[in-house]
């Protein structure tokens, strides 16, 4: 009478253990699978062959043709049979619209700006470039007494402000150029950067640091200090920066702050599909 109750315990246990144990599988087995998806996506020729995604996602050959052929009847992946090689199947496309269908870069990027400027304790601002100028989208001001404001709206020049040089950090020459050529390079104060070869300069040091610095060459007295944001095709779209006093970001803040700032960015390319090798790639570009 004692043991019937333990027997049954214990296969109570087991039984669960079971479960347990099947889940677990198909959680690996779903990870496994969205592996093989983002090396297929991120693939320098536009696909892989499945030796090239195996050794990729460290997977037996078997197992990554299994889930490569599962991917398939969903139509998430295709198979080339004239290369021989995996590519992105609709569905994948499908999927991604779904996401720029609800994507908003001002919507995505404040909890971001909040949280950069409780972190510095300075006004910070998201900016993109329309017609050859920086606009601003959205600015979160700091709490200090003496603050800088941009009005949502309103435009800098490209070549004497944070936000705009941080842009031009991760744009072509050739666009470059043409920006240059319509707005021109008009001083505005004793410190802006009033010649191509000067900004060309300035654009290798932003390129090498990671971050943009506005040292009153557009308003007398103030700093910003910006970096670019990316998409999920790598391409510049953004810059958020934070700006104030040279009394508060003098010399020695200057570093730190454009940590934080190029960490920000970050942050917020990766929330517009930005993934890190991309951002890696357009940092170098």
């Amino acid at each position: 009478m004692a043991r019937q109750p333990a027997v049954k315990g214990r296969r109570k246990v087991k039984h669960g253990a079971g479960e347990a144990k099947s889940g677990s599988d198909q959680v690996q087995s779903l990870a496994r699978a969205l592996s093989l998806i983002n090396r297929i996506a991120e693939a320098p020729d536009d696909g892989a062959t499945l030796t090239e995604l195996a050794q990729q996602v460290g997977l037996p050959p078997s197992t990554a043709h299994r889930l490569l052929l599962t991917l398939e009847q969903e139509r998430y992946v295709r198979f080339n049979h004239d290369r021989r090689i995996w590519t992105i199947g609709v569905q994948a496309f499908v999927t991604g619209c779904g996401f720029i269908k609800t994507r908003s870069l001002a919507a995505l990027a404040r909890p971001h700006l909040r949280r950069l400027m409780e972190d510095c304790g300075e006004t910070v601002n998201l900016a993109i470039e329309d017609q050859g100028e920086a606009v601003y989208l959205a600015q979160v001001e700091c709490r200090q007494m003496m603050r800088v404001f941009a009005r949502p709206g309103s435009r800098v020049p490209m070549h004497c402000s944070a936000v705009g040089k941080a842009i031009f950090s991760a744009t072509s020459d050739k666009a470059i150029a043409k920006i240059l050529h319509r707005h021109g390079m008009p001083r505005i104060t004793p410190k802006t950067i009033t010649t191509p070869s000067a900004l060309r300069a300035e654009l290798e040091k932003i390129r090498a640091q990671g971050y943009a610095l506005d040292d009153e060459e557009h308003a007398v007295g103030l700093r910003c200090i910006a970096a670019p944001i990316f998409d999920e095709t790598g391409d510049v779209i953004a810059a958020v920066s934070a700006s104030g006093p040279m009394a508060r970001i003098e010399e020695d803040r200057i570093a730190p702050l454009g940590r934080m700032v190029a960490e920000s960015a970050r942050a917020i390319s990766f929330e517009m599909g930005a993934s890190a090798s991309q951002f890696s790639k357009a940092r170098k570009a």
